[in-house]
């Protein structure tokens, strides 16, 4: 049986279980703030690495959280260091996991009076490293506030605290009858707080905006621990500053948002999607802009594969392929109405006339609830298939569409001379221009530099929707100004003078 053992610091006990690592507030505080063991023949490393600045915070805390708020760096594990992209994060000197605003407020206010380094964790789904420990962070982990509250079916709204995953909005609002705009492939585990702080995309911007048109109001921390709250949900309210603003697509630099209000949509009658093949990107676009034009607010998603990515998913799937591979490029579209005996057949006059006048190639529609789930999964096929290739760097990008295919074949271009063996795969949402571009090559570096710098020349952007972290900030000079990237560091001196939260992740707060 492990032997236990409880070593005092600053006011909090960590009872040693084997090689677990237990941190509990004492019934007195211990003005002791060096470590005192009591039993040696405990573990006692990662203890005794805490430095004076973390026990002393710890023993502030003391009382302020509960015994689960607080765990160390060997109890944590491995899962709040890694990452999507597999870089793993250096060791947390603590993990904080709050329940409430009020104690988030707490943990701010006492880190910023110590001079303590946060990173905020949500769902921990970011692919630009923003939510990567950094040397000497404690992390801060939203993942015990996980509330929905009852919505508003009047007002259409809906709060939800931070940590809750976006799937579980998505089922409270289907549950009243109504929908939550937002879609993207990791929604079991990205949180609220996450899609706020990254101002999400994903499938449905064509027809319902970013997260940011999703936002009615938020309730936020500053590092001094000041609580914002305006989660009145009102669609018109010019009452000064709108500061909630502020905080969307800030990813965790300027405040920590803990709760969101968040608009509702009426559920669709009608869902339905076709897999087309086409025979090039042009045609791409001249189908979205015929579809755009014949059915206006009916189309909901415009999403593109190019060749040869649908040809290298599709041989590993289980499931039979809508279309044979061979085409250049294939498009899913789909529409979502509430006229369940028009709207089907508005999409299929639509097509037909894009197939008799040779825009599409070839073409499947749903027919079922279930085909219509089935051409879906066709589409997140392409996330498993790439994030099961080694070696693979991603980008996301947004090109305009004037400017996509000379950016396509330039860019392809400049790689395969450096490296002519590199395989390219692209896939996206081609209705908002936001495109995901995928290299495996021996120099990811230059392919790095070739992407961001051709984005650059097409008038577009480094990160469409999943933020600039730590791994894009020496590409941001490329598509922001001086004076914009000098702005915001402004606000962010403003709201975060002693630059505790997220350090580093957009850019560096002093030049250079």
């Amino acid at each position: 049986m492990a032997t236990a053992t409880d070593c005092i610091f600053g006011g909090f006990s960590a009872c040693f279980l084997s090689s677990e690592i237990r941190v509990k507030p004492l019934l007195q505080s211990s003005p002791v703030f060096a470590l005192r063991c009591i039993d040696i023949c405990a573990p006692i490393a990662s203890v005794s690495a805490l430095s004076s600045r973390t026990a002393e915070l710890l023993s502030r805390l003391e009382g302020r959280l509960d015994r689960s708020a607080i765990v160390s760096a060997d109890e944590a594990g491995p899962r709040y260091r890694e990452d999507p992209d597999g870089k793993t994060g250096a060791r947390p000197e603590v993990v904080l996991r709050p329940r409430t605003a009020g104690e988030v407020s707490d943990i701010l206010r006492l880190c910023n009076e110590a001079g303590q380094r946060l990173v905020v964790q949500g769902g921990r789904t970011g692919l630009a490293g923003g939510a990567r420990i950094q040397p000497g962070e404690a992390v801060l982990s939203l993942e015990r506030m996980t509330s929905v509250e009852a919505l508003d079916r009047e007002a259409a709204t809906i709060i939800a605290e931070a940590g809750a995953p976006l799937q579980a909005v998505q089922e409270a609002a289907d549950a009243a009858g109504l929908l939550f705009g937002v879609d993207i492939g990791a929604r079991g585990t990205a949180t609220v707080g996450g899609n706020v702080a990254t101002n999400a995309g994903g499938i449905r911007v064509l027809r319902y905006g970013m997260y940011r048109a999703q936002v009615l109001g938020l309730e936020a921390v500053l590092a001094d621990g000041s609580i914002l709250t305006s989660l009145k949900g009102l669609a018109k309210d010019n009452s000064g500053y709108d500061l909630s603003q502020l905080f969307i697509g800030s990813e965790g630099t300027l405040g920590v948002v803990t709760r969101a209000c968040l608009r509702l949509h009426p559920k669709p009658a009608t869902e339905i999607n076709a897999f087309c093949a086409l025979a090039s990107l042009d045609a791409a676009i001249t189908l979205l802009a015929l579809l755009r034009r014949k059915l206006g607010p009916l189309l909901s998603a415009y999403e593109v594969n190019f060749a040869p990515l649908y040809g290298a998913m599709i041989a590993g799937m289980e499931a039979p392929a809508p279309l044979p591979a061979g085409s250049p490029v294939y498009v899913l579209a789909e529409i979502q109405g509430s006229e369940p005996d028009r709207d089907g057949e508005r999409f299929a006059a639509v097509l037909m006339q894009a197939v008799e006048d040779g825009v599409i190639e070839d073409v499947v529609v749903s027919q079922s609830p279930r085909e219509f789930r089935a051409l879906w999964a066709v589409r997140e096929e392409a996330n498993r298939f790439l994030f099961s290739m080694a070696g693979l760097i991603g980008v996301d990008i947004s090109i305009p569409l004037a400017r996509m295919a000379t950016f396509l074949g330039e860019t392809e271009a400049a790689i395969r001379a450096v490296d002519p063996g590199a395989d390219i795969y692209v896939f996206g949402h081609l209705g908002d221009g936001n495109l995901h571009y995928q290299v495996r090559t021996a120099d990811p570096a230059a392919a790095y530099g070739i992407v961001y710098r051709g984005v650059a020349t097409a008038g577009g952007g480094v990160s469409a929707e999943h933020g600039i972290g730590l791994d894009k900030k020496e590409w941001l000079h490329l598509v922001r100004s001086d004076a914009e990237i000098a702005a915001m560091r402004r606000l962010k001196a403003a709201f975060d003078p002693n630059n505790i939260l997220n350090a580093g992740r957009i850019f560096d707060l002093a030049p250079g």
